[in-house]
């Protein structure tokens, strides 16, 4: 006869629901300190990005919309004009506040700043402001008119109404006009948004100049590429990562000195040329340089990789039995592999395609040297306003504009891929 022995009471398992309230509350604390440890480990690359990437973006799309100039040095002259019709003649008062203002302007490169920014308003504004401001303090003791006589006797302009328009319209500290520069857009002297005149209208032209040599390159950098990756797909995984080598080579040379390069190359005395006078093909040099040609060929080699890439680890995970199973069941090779092949790579393609193109968008060196006045991209007219004409204003606004058609591009392409899923 079998015996059993009973066990102790305190041996008996506690349930989930009878558990000690400490074993619980430590329970918890093992949880959060696990959570805490994991936010430390990410803390780094988190505080890396938002001081390296989005703090940068936060400040040009705040220069994009911020006016300092005129509200910093003609504070008590917009006060005075907030009232002004922009269609009468200002009133006195603004003459003896302009002349307050300009008198207390303590640096030369505050009052530089200004006439700039007047005069990228009107032309002229400059070296109005510029001969006001060493003209000054007045008299003191005088009345509103007799300061507006002074003035005018200074340079009459001042009588002119542009000028003070454009001082009212830009005393407040935020403005849209930058923006709105950047889309071909302007304020009138009322305040009323408008279309800019025709032969004004040139940074939509280069928007879309930019998104049409990127889509371009883009295009060509997938029809070169996906046929490299295809085969390199189909190698062993040693002579796949032999050659992996010879594409990853412009990635080990300088930019200026790839497009060095191709200017030696593409030159009308250049190899390309030479080579195709000696085997018959043309008779004179092809103007392979500083155009839209040269632009392309030098940025599809450049950006190559970032198309290979990622279409080798996408058809990496096709396994080549599906195409032989398709040939097996009937259908022809070719279209095998556009039926079925093609369509499960179509997320490399995709990923490769984004990559390039918002790669492409934002360059500059390649446009600048291998182009024309015609084959510039926004990004040189980026460029130029920050170090030749020192409006910053500008230069954020054309920059925003970027920003926001690539994120809307992205978005785009996130919904197009989103239904194809949802469809498949």
């Amino acid at each position: 006869m079998t015996s059993t022995t009973a066990l102790p009471a305190s041996a008996v398992v506690p349930s989930a629901g009878t558990l000690p309230a400490n074993l619980a509350s430590q329970l918890k604390r093992a949880e959060r300190r696990k959570r805490l440890f994991s936010i430390s480990l990410t803390l780094p690359l988190l505080v890396f990005l938002v001081v390296i990437f989005i703090v940068p973006i936060g400040a040009l799309l705040i220069r994009a919309v911020e006016n300092p100039e005129v509200a910093n040095t003609l504070g008590r002259t917009g006060a005075a004009l907030a009232q002004w019709d922009r269609k009468s003649a200002p009133p006195d008062t603004a003459y003896a506040s302009l002349a307050q203002d300009l008198a207390g302007i303590q640096e030369q490169s505050d009052a530089g700043a200004l006439a700039r920014r007047l005069n990228s308003e009107i032309s002229g504004a400059r070296s109005l402001v510029m001969k006001t401001y060493r003209a000054m303090p007045l008299a003191s003791g005088l009345t509103a008119p007799q300061v507006h006589q002074s003035l005018v006797e200074i340079d009459p302009r001042w009588d002119d109404i542009t000028y003070w328009q454009a001082i009212a319209k830009n005393s407040a500290r935020w403005t849209p006009d930058y923006l709105l520069a950047a889309v071909d857009l302007q304020r009138n002297a009322q305040g009323s948004i408008e279309r800019v005149p025709p032969d004004a209208a040139a940074f939509g032209r280069i928007l879309l100049r930019t998104f049409e040599i990127s889509a371009v390159v883009t295009l060509f950098c997938l029809l070169l590429g996906y046929p490299l990756a295809y085969w390199l797909s189909t190698l062993s995984a040693r002579k796949a990562n032999m050659l992996m080598i010879l594409v990853l080579v412009p990635f080990w040379t300088s930019i200026l000195v790839r497009v060095a390069a191709w200017i030696v190359l593409l030159q009308s005395n250049g190899l390309v040329n030479r080579a195709l006078m000696g085997i018959g093909v043309i008779d004179e040099p092809l103007p392979l340089l500083f155009n839209r040609l040269g632009v392309i060929i030098a940025m599809v080699h450049i950006l190559l990789p970032f198309m290979i890439l990622p279409l080798y680890s996408v058809m990496k995970t096709v396994p080549q039995t599906y195409l032989r199973a398709a040939v097996s069941l009937g259908s022809a090779p070719l279209a095998a592999f556009f039926k079925v092949y093609v369509p499960q790579t179509y997320p490399g393609v995709g990923a490769g395609g984004l990559l390039v193109f918002i790669l492409s968008i934002g360059y500059y060196v390649t446009p600048a040297l291998l182009g024309g006045a015609d084959d510039q991209m926004l990004s040189y007219y980026v460029a130029q306003y920050t170090n030749v004409t020192v409006n910053w204003g500008m230069a954020c606004a054309l920059g925003a504009v970027l920003l926001f058609t690539t994120l809307a591009l992205y978005g785009v392409y996130r919904k197009v891929v989103k239904s194809e899923l949802s469809l498949g």
